[in-house]
């Protein structure tokens, strides 16, 4: 049989961020599929959420994405389940991204297999978002998760409003609650830290930089999802982000324009947390953008620039940024290795 060179990620985000061997059970059903490389795991206590990054082959990789929902729904309760982060179910959001030799449309189909497999087997209901949506009002994940967990129950009573493939029997949804499965290109969630605990203000910055309700603010930008919150973890508020499409809004765009809002409140950006894994590239072009022109940066290596990204942005604001866990690149050459 011919080798599948293609590669995929998937990055699902699950409903708990802090009893570790949770995660660690997750984890491990999604590495149990022959095939799987995974990259990352990043726990989240305040926003009660863990990301989990592997990659790999395309059935492999959508192979393990069921066993880790599969898992997720085995064993957390969404009755008991509270935190910052805005959430719909157990697997609360569960994205393929194509990396090499597969495109788009394709980890579009196969993650509308996988929805339809996560509801007949598992009893999940399950929205389609992004390239895998099935109705143009619900390819954005806002809209899908509106009204979070507590709504499903008023959610699942009208057929306009309910999940794009729904299960036989429902009683399981308790439980599960709904999970937003969909293909996207890469995506970077990123929270800018502020020096201040208001998450008044936070919220007010998220809605001068985020894309949505744009009227010609001079700093909204495109392709970018923002909100604001505080996060007990760190005793700070943070403006939240996810950059949906890093060629058209970049990292140091995102950065510099949360800075600027933030001095505009009085207030100072104080660090970057990256959530999950960041192409090498990002982190190359913001160390030329942050050295002052392309050309003087030209001149530097890759790890040059990268440390120059690191300092500028402040990457270790809240803990030590190391690029060899952090840049998808290298964690995918390590796992080669193994």
């Amino acid at each position: 049989m011919t080798p599948d060179n293609r590669i995929i990620e998937s990055v699902p985000n699950f409903s708990e961020g802090r009893n570790k061997e949770v995660i660690d059970a997750i984890a491990r059903a999604i590495a149990s599929v022959e095939g799987v490389k995974l990259l990352h795991v990043d726990m989240g206590y305040a926003a009660h959420r863990t990301v989990i990054t592997f990659a790999g082959p395309p059935q492999a990789v959508v192979e393990g994405a069921f066993q880790g929902a599969k898992t997720a729904g085995q064993l957390i309760d969404m009755r008991l389940h509270h935190g910052t982060h805005p959430r719909i179910g157990a697997t609360d959001v569960l994205p393929l991204v194509p990396i090499k030799g597969i495109t788009l449309e394709e980890c579009a189909k196969l993650a509308q297999d996988l929805a339809r497999r996560m509801a007949h087997e598992e009893g999940i209901p399950c929205y389609c978002y992004e390239a895998a949506a099935l109705r143009p009002a619900f390819r954005n994940l806002a809209v899908c998760r509106a009204g979070e967990y507590e709504a499903l129950p008023q959610k699942l009573a009208q057929p306009e409003l309910q999940p794009d493939i729904m299960p036989d029997d429902l009683s399981r949804v308790p439980q599960v609650g709904c999970s937003v499965v969909g293909a996207r290109p890469y995506l970077i969630a990123v929270n800018f830290n502020l020096n201040t605990k208001d998450v008044r203000l936070a919220k007010a910055i998220a809605a001068q930089v985020r894309q949505k309700g744009s009227d010609g603010r001079p700093d909204a930008l495109k392709t970018v999802k923002a909100i604001g919150w505080y996060i007990d973890e760190y005793g700070i508020a943070q403006v939240s982000t996810n950059l949906t499409d890093i060629s058209v809004t970049p990292l140091h765009t995102a950065f510099e324009a949360v800075s600027r809002q933030a001095q505009a409140h009085g207030l100072q950006v104080t660090g970057t947390e990256i959530i999950g894994l960041v192409p090498k590239q990002v982190l190359i072009e913001a160390g030329h953008h942050f050295m002052g022109s392309t050309e003087a940066g030209a001149s530097t290596s890759d790890d040059e620039a990268i440390r120059t990204a690191v300092q500028a942005m402040h990457l270790d604001d809240l803990r030590p940024f190391h690029p060899q866990e952090k840049v998808i690149e290298y964690v995918l050459e390590r796992q080669s290795q193994l």
